[in-house]
């Protein structure tokens, strides 16, 4: 590393012209900028510079070695300049990982107005119900939903996700009145299970505040929540949904709110990320518009 400052400083030396000159740009004292001169000569054992009381001159091996020497300083401040473009203006690959069920036009719309503004911006997003690693992944910022365990990750809260009991009309038709939790036992169940289980562990509260918890075995397990969506859209069960997710089919009368009266604890909609210091500007910038447009209404 102290090769490449010094080879730095000898290029800066040429193009400044002097030893003055170049101590100026570098923010050094003339002494300091002569000494580092003498000693890459003494490291690549060749005289770069011809010293005069009136100038510097290049030596033949000098003006070769100059040539790679302002290589390597262009190619450090292009590097730099990139860094700086990364940190302040939303360019590279924005690597966004969230639940199945936000593959609907929620992100979309997030994020096609910043992919617009930004012509060097491009996207990659993926989707799971089961949650990834996050750094082995080279994931910038996720979408999660529920407790966030994992210390390591920077999670930011943005509001909470209202789930649902729900059903299809057609389905209800064959089952007697469903009044209280306990009734959900003799319903068939369809589960968004990503562990592979085939029970689902539910807990609800009353209009006064009864807590009630509930093992129901599943029918239908799914590890994808739009699978879990369709199975309950054709009639096969009952489900528990986000109510953000499937608000155009309970106004359409598709599916049915069932126990209004119940409800479940908060689930909290989180983005995260691996780490918050040096973010890159794409993460900020999707982090606000992701903000604006997941908040649930």
């Amino acid at each position: 590393m102290e090769q490449l400052k010094r080879m730095a400083v000898f290029a800066t030396v040429v193009d400044k012209g002097s030893m003055v000159a170049a101590a100026e740009a570098l923010g050094m004292t003339a002494s300091a900028v002569s000494q580092q001169i003498r000693k890459l000569e003494q490291s690549t054992q060749v005289n770069l510079l011809h010293r005069t009381t009136r100038k510097l001159t290049l030596t033949e091996a000098g003006a070769t070695f100059y040539q790679s020497c302002s290589q390597v300083l262009a190619l450090a401040e292009e590097a730099q300049q990139r860094l700086a473009e990364l940190r302040d203006a939303p360019v590279g690959e924005l690597r966004i990982a969230a639940p199945v069920g936000f593959s609907g036009t929620r992100i979309s719309n997030a994020l096609v107005p910043l992919l617009q503004a930004h012509p060097g911006l491009t996207l990659r997003l993926m989707f799971h119900d089961e949650q990834i690693d996050l750094i082995e992944q080279r994931v910038d910022l996720a979408i999660r939903i529920g407790q966030m365990d994992d210390s390591s990750l920077v999670a930011r809260y943005i509001g909470d996700s209202r789930m649902v009991l729900c059903a299809a009309p057609a389905y209800l038709l064959r089952r007697p009145s469903l009044t209280t939790p306990g009734d959900l036992l003799a319903c068939d169940w369809i589960g968004l299970n990503a562990d592979g289980a085939n029970a689902s562990h539910l807990q609800m509260v009353g209009p006064d505040e009864q807590v009630v918890k509930l093992r129901l075995e599943s029918r239908v397990s799914c590890n994808n929540i739009l699978a879990v969506r369709n199975f309950t859209l054709a009639g096969m069960g009952i489900s528990i949904q986000p109510e953000e997710e499937i608000r155009s089919e309970l106004e359409r009368g598709s599916l049915r709110h069932i126990l209004e009266q119940w409800h479940f604890p908060a689930h909290g909609i989180y983005l995260v990320t691996p780490r918050r210091e040096a973010q890159p500007a794409k993460v900020r910038y999707a982090i606000e518009a992701l903000r604006k447009h997941l908040l649930p209404h």
